[in-house]
């Protein structure tokens, strides 16, 4: 192939990434030309409502899945935390590059962590996940929904808005992004979303040729934490707008993967884990979600889903 049409969001976090697989292709490929479609969807046009409230993190790919599907793009690069467990007929997930950091973090100008913060100090994040796991550790926070971008969540920050925020700690890295005070959120403590951190490349699943362009990107060991994490989403029939964690890791031939569902208060949390061989990441990542499922998760997700759907 001598082009590569790349469908991305136009925020600044989703250009760096259609970038780095971009610069990536022209350094494998010299005489390629990559271009990018740029495409703003539904989640990026609708930032006054929390994401529960219009149908999750799914709005971020709908219209750049179309667009691939049609023919108007020849892959897309998501962040995959924001892809649903579903993926639509015709399309696949072919690539996982090498994953950045999983874990979040706190950013304040002026509180060095979560315990240093005064009572009822004001806390943004647009995640569920984020304010029943900030709720568990200090139940008397004031969490308010903070959309918009990443560039423009830390600024909102830095200008007084919010005491403290929760983001992504991934996204602050790759684009450089930073308050005085910083804090990783980590396991055991604050688990973060299924696939934080990750990047995948999705396309057409007739496009074979693809399959042999593009796989020289895929990192094998990202892959298979992703694919576990992502089997406990879909086993929990679980969106993105529930609050869900997934967190896999690989030691040699073994991953261990942890699984996590929460009430909206933060008051009920059952989390389950185990672990097996890389090569049964998908049926690792499903006997979590099970084991969580009979725990108690079943009755915590459907409390939510009644309190979050439209």
């Amino acid at each position: 192939m001598k082009t590569i049409r790349i469908a991305t969001r136009g925020s600044k976090l989703a250009l760096w990434q259609a970038h780095h697989i971009s610069d990536l292709l022209r350094s494998k490929y010299p005489g390629i030309s990559v271009g990018l479609n740029i495409i703003k969807t539904k989640g990026d046009k609708i930032l006054d409502v929390p994401l529960a409230k219009i149908g999750g993190k799914g709005l971020f790919v709908k219209e750049i899945e179309e667009a691939l599907l049609a023919g108007e793009a020849d892959i897309a690069v998501h962040s995959m935390k924001d892809v649903p467990a579903d993926l639509p007929q015709g399309l696949k997930l072919g690539i996982i590059p090498e994953r950045e950091v999983p874990t979040d973090c706190f950013l304040s100008a002026r509180f060095s962590d979560i315990a240093s913060l005064p009572p009822c100090a004001k806390v943004g994040t647009s995640s569920l996940r984020r304010q029943t796991q900030l709720m568990s550790l200090r139940r008397d926070l004031q969490i308010v929904s903070l959309r918009g971008n990443l560039d423009t969540r830390v600024g909102k920050l830095m200008s007084g808005e919010f005491d403290a925020i929760i983001v992504a700690m991934a996204g602050l890295r790759r684009l450089g992004l930073s308050a005085p005070h910083m804090q990783e959120l980590s396991p055991p403590t604050f688990y973060p979303a299924v696939a934080q951190g990750a990047l995948g490349i999705e396309y057409r699943s007739d496009r074979h040729e693809l399959d042999k362009l593009l796989a020289f990107l895929d990192h094998q060991p990202s892959r298979a934490c992703v694919e576990a994490e992502r089997a406990f989403l879909f086993g929990l029939d679980g969106g993105c707008q529930v609050p869900i964690a997934g967190f896999a890791t690989l030691s040699g031939s073994r991953l261990h993967m942890t699984g996590l569902v929460a009430d909206l208060c933060g008051e009920r949390i059952v989390r389950k884990e185990a672990q097996g061989p890389v090569n049964e990441a998908r049926e690792l990542g499903s006997s979590v979600a099970r084991a969580v499922l009979d725990a108690g998760g079943r009755e915590i997700l459907d409390g939510v889903y009644h309190r979050t759907m439209p």
